[in-house]
């Protein structure tokens, strides 16, 4: 847990989704290549993230939504805590695997 966190708590993602106006469901293209993996999503314009990895790209993908809906880092580091990449497995965020309460 960070710094931050101990003083103000993760607030509850579908809390949110709701206050933001963020979709519960985001789909994204996800492509490969020789610098790892780029996600962008057709329905919400402008929104690009890249990562190494898939656990990383979860947690940019998060950052990149909730930078998109202006939502303060005070109250969420993220609001989808599952990637799921179709044929090919889930991706869990790890920090949602260790949040047991939101504020």
């Amino acid at each position: 847990m960070n710094l931050l966190r101990l003083f103000f708590p993760q607030k509850d993602p579908n809390y949110i989704k709701k206050e933001y106006n963020i979709p519960d469901r985001i789909d994204w293209d996800i492509q490969l290549n020789r610098h790892g993996l780029i996600a962008t999503s057709k329905s919400l314009p402008g929104l690009v993230t890249n990562a190494s990895n898939p656990e990383e790209l979860l947690e940019m993908m998060n950052d990149a939504v909730l930078e998109y809906f202006n939502v303060s880092k005070f109250d969420s580091d993220y609001v989808f805590d599952t990637l799921n990449l179709a044929g090919q497995g889930t991706v869990r965020l790890k920090q949602a695997k260790e949040q047991k309460q939101y504020a």
